[in-house]
């Protein structure tokens, strides 16, 4: 098991052996059968990496952000897609930091141990987007319980997942001082929910990423699935969100570093001309210059993990971590593709494949567009564009 204390290199090491069991035909396989890696998430939760940010009392490991992105970083730099898992590590700041002590003894140790998967986030909307404070799925209280109402589009997870964090408006918009207030977090049980007022609905989508359209019709939950206080669900997921940005940052490091090994080792070995291509200035300097971005965005990702983990305002740093390692793992994806050539369009090379699960990074969570407006605005004062 994973524990207090972890050096940065060793728990490199602990993982990327871990991932050494589950090769490139194992994520192609689960690839084109659009399957969740079960096998993969349970030696996981086994190793205790899932339970990386649970205190020690609660049962987990008691690390902080900095070790849950190496974590997720070196799975994805083994080739796998951590995407299937990286919702427990930067959810489970919700329950942590807003959550009751009754909340965290009864769930945590269940969620370390793997008896329950906290999995899904439920805040996305089809008709407000990104303009979360708009969201339209309302939790009414009656008595000792709360009816929820509404639909959520673009949830992954819901059907691998036991526990579900959701953000529903309390208050409606217009009785609020600030269109921010009035929003609040539930943890939701899908065991009692899925067919007793929740339908979910499973969309395909270009990379398998089990991502689901949820419809709630007077679902009851209890009043004590509130998270926190009532009507500041808001400031809640903001917290969760930069340790959102930081780990998705993470990630893309990782897949820059998996896309860069691979363009090498093959510009190295690929004989065109009597030479290896890697001679050629046209194939090295684009494999370069990839590399040099995604060392630039490794080291945003740290700034920003030192940043929360002292529990700094991190928002900037998160945000910018995120633009730049999104970036370079598209960047770098796309010197691999172009580096392989032909082949890199074969899926066994496994280039196609992680190709598609990249892409989706500038698009969520957060897009490009609209970190560069938080820049705009909040690091550079400029005036608000919306």
């Amino acid at each position: 098991m994973l524990t207090t204390g972890v050096d940065i290199d060793m728990l490199r090491a602990g993982v990327r052996d871990l991932c050494g069991s589950f090769p490139s035909k194992y994520w192609r396989e689960i690839d084109e059968k659009q399957e969740y890696p079960r096998e993969f998430v349970d030696a996981l939760t086994r190793a205790g990496y899932l339970a990386a940010l649970i205190p020690e009392q609660y049962g987990g490991a008691g690390l902080g952000i900095m070790e849950a992105s190496v974590i997720l970083e070196e799975i994805n730099r083994s080739g796998g897609n951590a995407a299937a898992c990286h919702a427990q590590m930067y959810i489970m700041g919700s329950l942590l930091n807003h959550g009751s002590e009754e909340q965290k003894r009864t769930y945590l140790p269940k969620i370390a141990s793997g008896e329950l998967r906290l999995q899904t986030f439920a805040v996305t909307e089809p008709t407000t987007g990104t303009d979360t404070t708009k969201l339209k799925t309302t939790a009414v209280r009656q008595g000792d319980r709360y009816v929820i109402n509404g639909q959520k589009v673009f949830i992954s997870r819901v059907l691998q997942s036991d526990l579900m964090v959701l953000l529903a408006r309390t208050t409606p918009i217009e009785k609020v001082e600030k269109k921010s207030l009035g929003l609040s977090m539930f943890l939701v049980d899908l065991r009692a929910a899925i067919g007793s007022g929740l339908e979910v609905r499973p969309i395909r989508t270009m990379m398998n990423h089990h991502s689901n359209e949820l419809f709630f019709d007077g679902l009851e939950i209890p009043a004590e699935s509130l998270i926190g206080e009532e009507g500041h669900g808001f400031r809640y997921i903001l917290d969760g969100m930069n340790m959102e940005r930081i780990s998705v940052a993470a990630e893309c490091v990782g897949d820059g570093y998996w896309f860069l090994d691979r363009a090498t080792a093959y510009a190295k070995d690929r004989v065109v001309f009597d030479r290896p291509i890697g001679m050629n200035q046209g194939i090295a300097f684009p494999i370069a210059r990839a590399y040099v971005n995604v060392r630039a965005a490794d080291l945003m990702r740290f700034e920003a993990a030192e940043k929360c983990a002292r529990r700094e305002p991190c928002g900037a740093e998160a945000n910018m971590a995120k633009l730049l390692a999104s970036e370079a793992a598209w960047e770098a994806a796309n010197v691999a593709l172009q580096t392989f050539g032909g082949f890199g369009f074969a899926a066994e090379y496994d280039i196609e494949r992680k190709f598609r699960e990249v892409r989706l990074h500038q698009v969520a969570p957060v897009s490009t567009n609209m970190i560069l407006s938080y820049v705009a605005q909040h690091v550079l004062d400029l005036p608000r564009s919306f």
